[in-house]
């Protein structure tokens, strides 16, 4: 049986996960609710749990909050949120699993089964840490990148552009090294910042501090500090160079 405590300061939301882990999740126990940190702090610490399901905003504070009490915590986390832009972003981030409300139950059902009875997942914590650093700095520095190799944890400023395949993207970095992973371009395009990265061709995402030159060629190219050339589209060329002009301050 998987041990869980539910977390939310709302009695019907508690009371509706509850039945939905009742009817569907028969390996569920559920040992314990609270209405907030300080609550959760004290049952977390005294039934040892193998999973909490955690809500972001709570009267006393946020499952951030919580969750910097336990940096290296013995369980495993799923957040759940109502539509936070902030939030949800801070988790596509850091590659962590949320919830969002009202919960999907096939979505709860998926999230309950990667729960390890007992044992957290190792990788979680460093997801963690990033995660809590989003949350108290209020700004992203960090993607996490999840691809056949592993899970690599990357700073923003070392991301030189982007390429996509269909569904796939391969990041291509400062030190030559290039991760691909089976996500689309476009799900990087809404989740990198825009005021410095951009994307000038429908197969590209360019990071404008790497671009050393616009290239008349061909129709136009955009040269990276990395020696390679990046087409750009007709359409996007004003907003382009518009763009490097205000990172760039001229």
């Amino acid at each position: 049986m998987k041990r869980i405590i539910i977390i939310d300061d709302e009695a019907p939301a508690r009371e509706h996960l509850r039945n939905l882990l009742t009817e569907y999740c028969p390996e569920v126990e559920i040992i314990g609710e609270a209405n907030g940190v300080t609550e959760s702090f004290k049952l977390i610490r005294q039934l040892q749990p193998d999973a909490i399901l955690l809500d972001v905003q709570m009267d006393d504070g946020t499952g951030f909050d919580l969750m910097d009490k336990f940096r290296t915590p013995a369980f495993n986390v799923i957040f759940q949120t109502a539509f936070d832009e902030f939030a949800i972003k801070a988790f596509k981030y850091n590659a962590v699993d949320y919830l969002l409300k009202p919960i999907d139950i096939e979505e709860l059902i998926q999230a309950i089964d990667k729960i390890e009875a007992g044992k957290s997942n190792p990788a979680f914590t460093e997801q963690l840490s990033g995660l809590l650093e989003t949350a108290k700095e209020k700004k992203f520095e960090r993607i996490v990148l999840n691809s056949s190799e592993g899970m690599h944890f990357i700073e923003l400023e070392d991301i030189v552009r982007l390429n996509s395949d269909v569904n796939y993207t391969t990041f291509y970095l400062a030190s030559g090294e290039r991760i691909t992973v089976t996500k689309t371009i476009k799900t990087f395009e809404e989740l990198l910042p825009n005021d410095s990265f951009f994307r000038p061709h429908q197969s590209h995402i360019v990071n404008l501090n790497y671009v050393t030159k616009i290239l008349r060629e061909d129709g136009g190219y955009a040269l990276m500090k990395d020696g390679s050339k990046v087409s750009i589209s007709r359409n996007k060329k004003e907003a382009f160079i518009e763009a490097l002009k205000e990172r760039t301050g001229k």
